[in-house]
């Protein structure tokens, strides 16, 4: 009866771990759109969206000024451990200069890497996956005209299991979901791009949102502001919630803060948003118009209460 037993759970067990190794296979739980023919690639889009999506701010060489050096090595800390942004230069070596389009456009809308594994999610693939493939085969085309660098980023130094990179499929399974952006015909086309490039290639979600313990954002309070992913201080709320978002901002007073980094009392943004700001200044005015244009379209949502204190 005891073997009975035992061989029965035995079976379960590899019918269980077979069917989460099924359902977490890259190709199953994370499928990147086909690529197919495109049409010559715009260098112009590329390079706005090598801004917007704050390329440089990651993937930069530490240490000096010329941010289209793409070869990595920036440490971001994290609860699970440090991840080092790799290389993304056009170096074939050491960089993405043997990538294809589909290649690019598997890492950048389904988190999947050249060897078909899962890409870990401090790369804000949950947020480019809104960039339609034509646009990443133009940002790919954009950062092929930059110079190619030598050296690759150390690897990754994560506690077990988030070490295993398969569970990044069972996190997939739970949070990663959607398509490329389609405008809403019932907003403005104002209303629509501020929405794509604020949800898209801007990601600011992924620093303004509070985090569960799996490291997804907390739906319920997007945009609503909580501790700094790495853990030096705290993001603000830039929903409209009067006392600690956005509330009492006009729209001129976000895209203004969007282009020179000043706030409506004269007082200019540090730490992380001067990077950002650094990205967003290289917009037009009508890409900030529009990102002013949907954040000021968010409903107040009070965030995680803020520690006496600290903060940042």
């Amino acid at each position: 009866m005891l073997r009975r037993l035992l061989v029965t759970l035995v079976v379960l067990a590899a019918i269980g771990l077979g069917g989460f190794w099924l359902l977490t296979d890259p190709r199953i739980v994370s499928p990147a759109p086909e690529v197919g023919a495109l049409p010559a690639a715009d260098l112009d889009n590329g390079k706005l969206l090598f801004a917007a999506g704050g390329c440089a701010s990651c993937h930069a060489t530490p240490g000096q000024e010329d941010r289209t050096k793409l070869g990595g090595g920036l440490a971001l800390t994290s609860a699970f451990g440090t991840f080092h942004a790799p290389n993304i230069s056009p170096h074939t070596r050491d960089g993405i200069g043997n990538w294809g389009v589909q290649d690019f456009v598997d890492a950048m809308a389904a988190g999947v890497g050249r060897q078909g594994e899962h890409l870990y999610p401090a790369f804000p693939y949950t947020s480019y996956r809104l960039i339609p493939p034509k646009a990443l085969a133009d940002l790919f085309a954009y950062i092929r005209t930059l110079p190619p660098i030598e050296g690759k980023a150390a690897a990754h130094e994560l506690r077990f299991p988030f070490n295993i990179r398969r569970l990044v499929g069972g996190w997939k399974l739970l949070f990663f979901q959607g398509g490329s952006f389609q405008p809403d015909p019932t907003k403005s086309e104002a209303w629509n791009r501020g929405f794509y490039l604020v949800n898209g290639p801007g990601h600011c979600a992924e620093c303004h949102s509070n985090r569960n313990a799996l490291g997804a954002i907390v739906q319920a309070t997007r945009f609503a502001g909580g501790p700094d992913p790495e853990g030096k201080g705290w993001v603000p709320n830039i929903t409209q919630d009067e006392a600690n978002g956005l509330g009492k901002w006009s729209k001129d007073e976000i895209a203004e803060l969007l282009k020179t980094g000043f706030t409506p009392s004269f007082d200019s943004v540090g730490g992380s948003m001067a990077d950002v700001v650094r990205n967003t200044a290289q917009l037009s005015d009508a890409d900030r118009a529009a990102m002013a244009e949907y954040l000021k379209s968010l409903p107040a949502v009070q965030g995680p209460a803020r520690p006496r204190g600290g903060g940042g």
